[in-house]
């Protein structure tokens, strides 16, 4: 285990000194200190709270412009959230260190054990005391679950498609309170849910399932059960019974009951900065103070996040609304139950550096707007404004967004924990954010996530992601969408909008995002993945380790000068008047499309490491500029992808960039990063063969690959997709160009060979029914 220790930035050594000065003051706590101390550092207060009643008396009737809370060495648990508002600005709360100093949302639990059956242990709890996250000795336990957790068990950490069979709820004495956890049937994130109840078959009668911004039924193997009793049968499980009052534990191997100290997680939200924008909070400093201890958040109101698959509960252990010019420095976050850092509607320079977030619930650092700065929003996949009543003005209508605000140096890992539709960095509804020299990785979805296109301007750099997209599908290191108001979940209705009005595309993203000098790396989807209608993105100087670059349908993106190692581009059913550009790139596999309708402004000038793939793309009548060769990469086994002097890539107008300079940059944080692995590198081609059949008067081919699951909207890689409808045929089974086939008369179908193997025969006659993916969502049908 690393020990991780924070030295004060010297503007808090500075802060310090103000005591000294006429305008400044210092006010010290330390929890073993007097209620009616002076606040010197000889006779501290014992509470943060009795330093902010003192600091609010200085600031109201003395005028002191500059006060300090020093919080010296200790543990302080907080009753009750801290909550700053405009009255506190300019205040400072620093820390000695985040190894010295914590602030818990957790209450020490004196419990009195007893053998209760086996290996379990029982004790009662205090009166008015209730916990759902509860640690031993620091760490966090586990909360009675099946199956048992497993770090390598993949989704929810271990799995099982009888979570909530019948057969098991029945050994249960009191499945109510129950929590099950479910993957989204295409993997997109997951559900939380709470048994009620049972009904007369057996079935759990379930509550909440509102996390998600694409509903789907629960996936029916991804699936976990927590809190139940009966499930309490390995070392580190544990069970509140709030009716008894009892607490029930298997202690972890080697524990020492009588000498562990025990705490229970009790509050949701440490600090709030609460202002507004006709009031902000202004001038905030925290610094040198480690996070711990909060509950969990999941089964919370959520909110929808425009059309992105996002819901989101607007709420966090540190949640930041109304203010500017605020900086959370320095400071360690970890085992929390929900989002770490939340920065919420009206908010302007906000500053999110040098932090150390790990082992928590659900996103590490959100700016996420408000709706209401949204002109004509729509909420879910399936909704849209009409144009008839559409706003036609660019940009937002209010100030209710977080604009100008940082991430940087932030050491991020170990996040999701719970909540899988979540991310290291989330942006939503927010304009100008930059998230720079951030290192991300082992997280369940994106390490950096953009939910639209409003309002753009964000600028990511020298950013490390990997291990990314572990417990989800469809998705990359760093995920977009952009279902802004030009986008319809109909394609060809979208396509003659966007024909009519070229304009309207950029009424949402008005300003471009910027993509460079990251290093990403995913092994479950794309390094880059731009998803529905994102646009206005430039994309350069990016080190992609082996999920390539993909832009689905969407306007204006520039992608250039980038190195994809294994890979290459993966255009996904772009609009015919794109305006896209791809080049002076170095790819090892040719664009691997689907369903083009075009092929945008410039592609060309890009360097291939195989002829194979130039070939195949001259073959589109594309890249008639560009050429292949040996790249003469200067250190692959470093991971230093610059190439030498003399490369054949240089005469394509490709540019080195510095490959020293990804990640956190602070000596103490960067000594904790880790990095990702090495690629072997494959530079010969590797491109797929379209297997397609003619039958009925249409090519019809089997999904195989993750693009073609992604472009077409399914759960997982199966279905037959209608390439091409060429006669009249066809028209029996009233199927469209690009429908993916589902089932035919009740019988699943994964491939061509399923489909073309059924007794056509009879199912004419029968006019059998067929489910098919159409536009990304289900049809049901029967054939003429």
């Amino acid at each position: 285990m690393k020990t991780f220790i924070y030295y004060l930035p010297l503007w808090a050594l500075v802060a310090l000194l103000w005591s000294c000065s006429e305008t400044g003051r210092i006010i010290y706590v330390n929890p073993e200190g007097q209620a009616m101390g002076t606040g010197s550092a000889t006779d501290p207060y014992n509470s943060i709270e009795k330093a902010l009643l003192v600091a609010e008396l200085y600031m109201e009737e003395e005028g002191v412009q500059d006060i300090t809370i020093h919080l010296q060495a200790g543990i302080y648990r907080l009753t009750q959230p801290i909550v700053l508002s405009a009255a506190q600005s300019g205040l400072n709360i620093i820390g000695a260190g985040s190894d010295q100093v914590s602030i818990k949302g957790s209450v020490l639990l004196d419990l009195k054990w007893e053998t209760y059956q086996g290996k379990i242990q029982v004790a009662p709890i205090p009166e008015g005391v209730d916990f759902d996250q509860f640690y031993a000795n620091g760490r966090g336990q586990i909360l009675a679950r099946y199956p048992n957790y497993d770090e390598e068990g993949g989704d929810w950490q271990g799995h099982a498609a009888d979570a909530i069979a019948p057969e098991r709820i029945r050994t249960w004495s009191h499945p109510e309170g129950a929590y099950f956890h479910a993957m989204h049937r295409g993997r997109w994130g997951g559900f939380h849910y709470q048994i009620a109840g049972v009904d007369s078959t057996g079935q759990a009668i379930l509550e909440g399932g509102h996390q998600n911004n694409r509903p789907s039924a629960p996936h029916d193997q991804y699936r976990m059960v927590e809190n139940v009793f009966e499930e309490l049968d390995s070392p580190g499980e544990w069970f509140l019974d709030r009716e008894s009052k009892k607490l029930y534990y298997w202690p972890e191997q080697g524990l020492d009951m009588a000498s562990t100290t025990f705490e229970g997680a009790v509050l949701e939200n440490l600090i709030s900065l609460q202002g507004s924008e006709e009031k902000p909070v202004t001038d905030i400093r925290i610094s040198g103070i480690k996070f711990e201890h909060t509950r969990r958040t999941f089964m919370n109101e959520y909110e929808q996040l425009l059309r992105s698959d996002w819901s989101i509960f607007r709420g966090a252990a540190f949640f930041i609304e109304g203010a500017e010019n605020c900086e959370v420095r320095a400071c360690e976050f970890t085992q929390l139950g929900g989002n770490v850092i939340f920065v919420s509607g009206y908010n302007r320079q906000i500053d999110i550096a040098e932090n150390h977030i790990h082992e928590c619930g659900a996103s590490a650092i959100c700016f996420v707007g408000q709706a209401s700065a949204v002109r004509s929003p729509a909420f879910r996949y399936g909704q849209f404004v009409p144009v008839a009543e559409m706003d036609t003005i660019k940009g937002p209508q209010s100030n209710e967004y977080p604009k100008n605000c940082t991430a940087e140096n932030n050491l991020i890992y170990r996040i999701g924990r719970l909540e899988k539709q979540s991310a290291g960095v989330e942006i939503a509804m927010a304009m100008d954010i930059t998230v720079r020299h951030n290192s991300i990785y082992d997280v369940p979805r994106a390490g950096i996530n953009i939910g639209d296109g409003t309002w753009g301007g964000h600028v990511l750099e020298y950013n490390d992601v990997f291990n990314t997209v572990l417990e989800t599908g469809d998705h990359g290191s760093f995920n977009s969408w952009g279902r802004d108001r030009f986008w319809h979940p109909n394609r060809r209705y979208m396509d003659s909008l966007t024909m009519a009005n070229r304009g309207m595309t950029g009424w949402d993203a008005i300003h471009t995002t910027i993509i460079r000098n990251n290093r990403f790396r995913c092994d479950h989807g794309w390094d880059i993945d731009l998803d529905d209608g994102s646009s206005n993105y430039h994309i350069y100087n990016n080190l992609c380790l082996n999920g390539g670059i993909k832009l689905r349908e969407g306007f204006d993106r520039v992608v250039e000068n980038n190195v994809m190692v294994n890979n290459g581009m993966h255009p996904h059913v772009w609009f015919a008047n794109s305006e896209d550009v791809i080049r002076q790139n170095i790819a090892m596999k040719a664009h691997q499309d689907v369903s083009q309708r075009g092929w945008g402004k410039e592609i060309d000038q890009n360097f291939f490491t195989n002829e194979d793939a130039l070939q195949l793309s001259l073959s589109k009548g594309l890249d008639s500029a560009s050429r292949f060769g040996d790249p003469l990469f200067v250190d692959p086994a470093s991971l230093d992808y610059r190439v030498e002097e003399g490369s054949p890539a240089l005469a394509v107008g490709f540019e080195n960039f510095p490959m020293d300079q990804f990640g956190v940059q602070v000596p103490a944080l960067k000594s904790l990063a880790e990095t990702p692995e090495v690629p072997d590198v494959d530079m010969a081609s590797q491109q797929a063969v379209v297997n397609s059949v003619l039958w009925r008067g249409m090519k019809l081919k089997s999904i195989e690959t993750m693009a073609e699951q992604s472009a077409t909207g399914l759960p997982e890689i199966a279905g037959v997709m209608v390439l091409k409808i060429m006669d009249r045929q066809a028209q029996s089974l009233r199927l469209k160009s690009e429908d993916v086939i589902l089932e035919v008369d009740g019988v699943k179908i994964k491939t061509v060979d399923d489909f073309l193997s059924l007794d056509w025969e009879r199912l004419d006659k029968e006019k059998a029914a067929l489910v098919v993916m159409r536009n990304q969502a289900e049809r049901r049908y029967r054939m003429k």
